[in-house]
């Protein structure tokens, strides 16, 4: 009994790890999000504390 619950946890944990290789349907939002110069996500449409970049720099 203990085996087949270990063997069912190891499949199932198999199956999350395919879908977390899987890439995300958000990620060319996210990645536009982030600064160009120091690479720190920017929240809102005001420039990067760092100064450097700004959402189009």
């Amino acid at each position: 009994m203990i085996l087949k619950i270990v063997s069912l946890f190891l499949i199932f944990m198999a199956v999350l790890a395919m879908f977390g290789k899987l890439r995300l349907p958000g990620l060319k939002r996210l990645q536009s999000a982030k600064c160009r110069s120091c690479g720190r996500y920017r929240i809102g449409k005001g420039p990067c504390p760092c100064g450097a970049g700004g959402k189009g720099a």
